[in-house]
């Protein structure tokens, strides 16, 4: 039984982490292509670009981190 609740736990988890990289992409994609902005006051649609591409590179990271580490 306790087999069940470990593969379950990890079913789980990866689909949490699976979520959270689809909506760290779609945000980020969203602020690129500036359907999602900033206010003018906090730097308007260049910060919100750049901000948009830190999220896909570290989001990049993040996964390909997760895959070397499934081979360790």
């Amino acid at each position: 039984m306790p087999k069940n609740k470990n593969i379950l736990g990890k079913l789980f988890t990866f689909v949490a982490w699976l979520t959270g990289v689809l909506v760290s992409l779609a945000v980020a994609f969203g602020m690129i292509n500036k359907i999602l902005l900033l206010p003018n006051w906090l730097g308007g649609a260049t910060v919100t670009i750049i901000a948009g591409w830190v999220v896909v590179i570290t989001t990049l990271l993040g996964v390909l981190i997760a895959i070397f580490r499934l081979f360790e």
